[in-house]
């Protein structure tokens, strides 16, 4: 009869129970690849709104807009642009439009207040508007034609503006006057040659109703004679 001997097991081995630990070893795997990381996230775009016409003030930096933000702000720069020519040509045409019906010697305001300021130094002007004593040229008011305002204080003078064959500028208006008697309807007429600066009287006349007009200047009658003395059965002898 055969006899088996058992090898002992060392003690370290066992323990009350306790299994014995399994081991599974893989094959490691090492990455073959590689990627960049992603840029950061600007902080201030994700907080901020999008930028359009009617919202961008200018404060957020070119840099760190967007496509359409460049697009939008490019935009309203442009309208901004646009109005500021658009205000700057407006001002500048009422600056030359003032200055041509107002300041300027040969604008129609001009030859008012020249005419105006001789009827009001003249004394039969002041007699026949104010009457009989002393007077002074503040008793006369000079103004254009009517107006439906009562408050209205600019009122239109009417007036003509032509040129003849000669080139000689003709300049025709008419305003009113008014005293402590009467008032009355001045007419004005003056010329300018092409070579001269300055307006010439060909007639400045004061209608009151129920008197004979009365002429400051009346260059015209001489200039009806001189056509007349000139000519003698259709022929200019002169």
């Amino acid at each position: 009869m055969a006899t088996t001997l058992l090898k002992p097991t060392p003690l370290f081995l066992f323990r009350a129970g306790a299994r014995p630990a399994i081991t599974t070893l893989h094959p490691t795997r090492h990455a073959t690849t590689s990627s960049t990381p992603p840029p950061p996230a600007d902080p201030l775009a994700s907080r901020r709104r999008a930028i359009t016409i009617a919202n961008d003030t200018g404060r957020v930096p070119w840099t760190q807009l967007s496509r359409g933000e460049k697009a939008a702000r490019t935009t309203q720069q442009t309208l901004n642009l646009g109005l500021v020519l658009l205000g700057a040509g407006l001002t500048a045409t009422v600056a030359y439009v003032l200055y041509l019906e107002v300041f300027s010697t040969d604008s129609k305001t001009a030859v008012f207040n020249r005419a105006a300021d001789r009827v009001r130094k003249d004394p039969e002007c002041l007699r026949l508007l104010c009457g009989e004593g002393m007077h002074t040229k503040r008793e006369v008011e000079a103004h254009g034609e009517p107006s439906w305002s009562r408050w209205a204080r600019n009122r239109t003078i009417a007036s003509r503006h032509e040129t003849d064959r000669a080139g000689v500028e003709h300049t025709h208006l008419h305003f009113y006057v008014k005293g402590a008697e009467a008032e009355g309807t001045v007419r004005v007429h003056v010329a300018k040659r092409p070579e001269e600066r300055e307006w010439e009287y060909r007639m400045l006349a004061l209608d009151v109703p129920g008197r004979q007009r009365y002429y400051l200047e009346n260059a015209e009658a001489g200039l009806v004679a001189q056509r007349k003395q000139g000519k003698m059965f259709g022929v200019r002898w002169n």
